[in-house]
Parts: structure tokens; C-alpha cells; sequence
């Protein structure tokens, strides 16, 4: 049986404009890889509710998981939880269990937490919570959208609290050589490896470093035993190859 597939929808102006760097779509990627969860796509969309709206609805129906990040916060940009709500065509509001979980990060809940910060508390009707152990605002789930902050360190605990909670397939296994060849010289070498280790994704990624050029081969596989003569027949070509000029 295939694995179960997924995409990750980034959320936020500040991605596209290059003011922020995002870190989150790697570590979902390396977490749904080791629980057998295929990430298929990634996509970035700005803050603006019909792009989040349509971009989720056609993730949601091609893929058997659709992982957000970004714009679940206080401020009026913050639009992700009503845009999920739109999606999926229900109501949204205060709910009573994430407002007590919300109220535990503030010594005086009934003064500090005023109207900006109850908009962390605004859920889809509907929506299963996604625990956040680092800053108490939850997450949540609504069919196969998971929707979870953009601030890499509350993003990676949200991931933490659900990845036990999903149904994966076998674990995407890796191993990586450096070569010290410049593509043009692998690029042969390595098609016939692929060609010979058709159940092996192999990835080759060039390097420069003090202008000599290499590039470091990556073979994934779920089968262990493929991946292993894989990697055999990767150590054989560069043994063929020669030290090259590094």
C-alpha cells in the first residue's frame, strides 16, 4: 500500500517578500519522512483570504494531508483561521476549551487576555485542537487540514504533538556520498545507477567550495535492502571514477 501523502501550505506576506526565511517546510518534510508520510507539495501564499481559501481546497483534495503555517496570531493580518473556516464553509468563534488553555499563559488572564490576543482562541466549528506546550495557543485540525503557527520553535512543538497522532507508511530511508566530480562527469554514471535501482529516488546536488566542483548523491528508498545495493552500486561508479580533482 502507498504511504499517505501531504502538502504544506506557508502562509505570510513576510515569506514573499524575503524578510523572513522559512525554516518550518524542512523540518515537516525530515518529520513526515521518518513517520512514512509522503510531502508531495509545497506552496507559499500571501495574506489574502480568497488565495488561502483556494489554495487549500485544492490541496486538500489531491492530498491525504495538508499542514499550515502562519498567520493564527493576534494581529489583523492574522487571517488563516477564518480563511480554513471559509474553506470549509463553517462558522468560527471564541471556543471555551481554547480560551481556558490560552488563559493559563497569562498571570491575569482577565485583564491580559484582551481582544487581540482571544483571536488565538477563534476555532473553526468543528475542529479538533493541535496542543502548543510553548507559547498555549492552540492549533487545530478540520478534516485534513492541520493548521499550525508560523514561529519556527511553537511550529516545530505543534508538529511534535501531532505527528504521533497520524497514520503513516514505511519511513523514507537515506544515504548521501560526496563525490568530487563536477555534474557533467556524474551525470552519465549516475543515470545508469538510477536505471539499474528503479525503486531508488537518487538525487545528485552540486557544490562549489574554493573553486573545485563537486556534488554530494543522495539515495532514498523505503526498502532497506534497495537502498543498500543502491549504495553499493554508488561506491562502485565513484570507485570507477577515480579521486577527481579535489
Amino acid at each position: 500500500m502507498p504511504n499517505p501523502t501531504a502538502a504544506m501550505l506557508t502562509i505570510g506576506d513576510e515569506i514573499l517578500s524575503g524578510r523572513t526565511r522559512d525554516s518550518n517546510m524542512p523540518h515537516l518534510a525530515r518529520t513526515l519522512a521518518a513517520a512514512g508520510i509522503d510531502l508531495r507539495e509545497a506552496r507559499t501564499v500571501p495574506d489574502d483570504a480568497a488565495e488561502i481559501v483556494a489554495a487549500v481546497n485544492a490541496l486538500r483534495a489531491r492530498y491525504d494531508h495538508v499542514f499550515t503555517s502562519g498567520g493564527i496570531g493576534p494581529t489583523h493580518d492574522d487571517i488563516t483561521a477564518d480563511a480554513i473556516a471559509a474553506a470549509f464553509g463553517v462558522g468560527i468563534g471564541v471556543r471555551e476549551d481554547a480560551r481556558a488553555i490560552l488563559a493559563t499563559n497569562y498571570a491575569d488572564p482577565e485583564r491580559e487576555l484582551n481582544e487581540a490576543r482571544l483571536r488565538m482562541a477563534r476555532i473553526p466549528d468543528g475542529a479538533t485542537l493541535i496542543e502548543n506546550p510553548v507559547s498555549r495557543a492552540p492549533g487545530f485540525t478540520i478534516g485534513n487540514v492541520h493548521v499550525m503557527a508560523g514561529v519556527p520553535a511553537v511550529f516545530d512543538a505543534m508538529v511534535a504533538s501531532l505527528a504521533p497522532l497520524l497514520t503513516g507508511g514505511r519511513p523514507l530511508l537515506s544515504v548521501s556520498a560526496r563525490a568530487a566530480h563536477p555534474e557533467g562527469i556524474l551525470a552519465g554514471p549516475l543515470r545508469a545507477l538510477a536505471e539499474a535501482h528503479p525503486s531508488v529516488s537518487i538525487g545528485c546536488y552540486p557544490f562549489n567550495q574554493g573553486g573545485v566542483f563537486g556534488a554530494n548523491v543522495v539515495l532514498r528508498a523505503q526498502d532497506e535492502a534497495a537502498l543498500a545495493a543502491a549504495e553499493a552500486g554508488l561506491a562502485a561508479m565513484l570507485g570507477e571514477l577515480g579521486a577527481g580533482r579535489a
